[in-house]
C-alpha cells in the first residue's frame, strides 16, 4: 500500500516547484539552515566522510558543495589496461545487458525505446541497436561526480527535457519508460570501442546536471537542444577523468554499439560498484 501511494504521488507532485525549493535550499550558504541539515544528511545516509578531501561536513559553502564533494587523491584507483572499463560512478547497478530491437530494460516488465531516450533522432540511437547497455543509480551516500569508463573525444552533447521522476528502486519497477521520459544530458563520445553515450539522468528534487565541459545544463529551456563539437574545439577526456555531476544525484546509463563491450560476469542487478573498478572488457 505504500508503495502504491508513494507511486501516486509521483504523479501529483509539482516536480518542478519541489525541484526549485531543494535547489534553494541545498545553494544556500546559510550556516544555520545548511548546517544542521548537512550534519543529519551524513548520519541519516551514513556518509563516509573520511574518503572526502574536506571531512568536516559543515566546512562546505552550501549542501550543493558537500554533496558535489571532491575526493582524497587514492581514494579510488582507476583500472589499468588499455582494454578495460572502468566504472563511472559510485552505486548501485540498476540493470545491465543488451540492447534488443531498440529497447533497453528498466526492471521487471518495464523497458523503454532507445531513440527516446537519445533525444528521438534515430541517426543518434542508430550506432547503439543491438548494443550493450548499463544503468548505474546513484544513491544519496554516494559520491556523485561521474567519470569515464574510457577515454574518448566529445561528439555531441544533447539536453533532453523531461519529467522529474524519483529513480528508486520503486519507481524504476512501476514508472513506465522512466529513464525516457525523466530529464537527461546524453553526451556521444568517439572512442576506441566506437561511439559511447554517457546519459546523466535527472530526478526529483535534482536541481541541476553539471559537466566539465558545458558547466550546469540543467534547468534550461524546455526544448531539445543538440550542441555539436568540431576537431577545432576538441574536447578529449581519458579513462577516470570526471565528465560530469549531480547536485543532488541520480542515474548514468551507458551505451556501447553492437559487439564492442562485455560486461564483466559477475555483476547484475544490485549489484554495488565503485567508480575505477573494473566494470567490462572491449572485445
Amino acid at each position: 500500500m505504500q508503495e502504491k501511494l508513494f507511486i501516486a504521488l509521483q504523479y501529483i507532485t509539482p516536480q518542478r516547484l519541489l525541484s526549485r525549493a531543494a535547489g534553494w535550499l541545498a545553494e544556500t550558504s546559510i550556516s544555520w539552515i545548511k548546517d544542521p541539515f548537512t550534519r543529519w544528511f551524513v548520519d541519516h545516509f551514513d556518509v563516509d566522510m573520511d574518503e572526502a578531501v574536506e571531512e568536516d561536513c559543515t566546512a562546505y559553502g552550501s549542501f550543493n558543495d558537500f554533496f558535489t564533494r571532491a575526493l582524497k587523491p587514492g581514494a579510488r584507483e582507476i583500472v589499468s589496461g588499455s582494454k578495460t572499463l572502468a566504472c563511472p560512478a559510485d552505486g548501485a547497478i540498476s540493470q545491465l545487458g543488451d540492447i534488443r530491437d531498440g529497447r533497453i530494460f528498466q526492471a521487471k516488465g518495464q523497458d523503454y525505446s532507445l531513440i527516446e531516450l537519445v533525444g528521438g533522432d534515430p541517426k543518434v540511437a542508430a550506432p547503439f541497436m543491438g548494443g550493450q547497455f548499463a544503468t548505474v543509480y546513484l544513491s544519496p551516500k554516494d559520491y556523485h561526480r561521474v567519470h569515464m569508463p574510457l577515454g574518448g573525444t566529445l561528439r555531441s552533447m544533447i539536453h533532453v527535457p523531461g519529467d522529474l521522476f524519483s529513480v528508486n528502486k520503486a519507481t524504476t519497477e512501476n514508472v513506465p519508460r522512466l529513464f525516457a521520459r525523466n530529464e537527461r544530458v546524453v553526451a556521444i563520445f568517439d572512442t576506441d570501442a566506437g561511439p559511447m553515450a554517457m546519459i546523466l539522468v535527472g530526478a526529483m528534487i535534482v536541481a541541476s546536471i553539471e559537466t566539465v565541459w558545458a558547466g550546469q545544463v540543467t534547468p534550461v529551456p524546455r526544448e531539445i537542444r543538440a550542441t555539436h563539437y568540431s576537431e577545432q574545439e576538441e574536447i578529449r577526456l581519458e579513462k577516470g577523468e570526471e565528465m560530469g555531476r549531480f547536485k543532488l544525484g541520480s542515474t548514468v546509463i551507458m551505451l556501447f554499439g553492437k559487439d564492442q563491450v562485455e560486461w564483466l560476469e559477475a555483476l547484475g542487478a544490485d549489484s554495488e560498484v565503485r567508480m575505477g573498478e573494473h566494470f567490462g572488457d572491449l572485445d
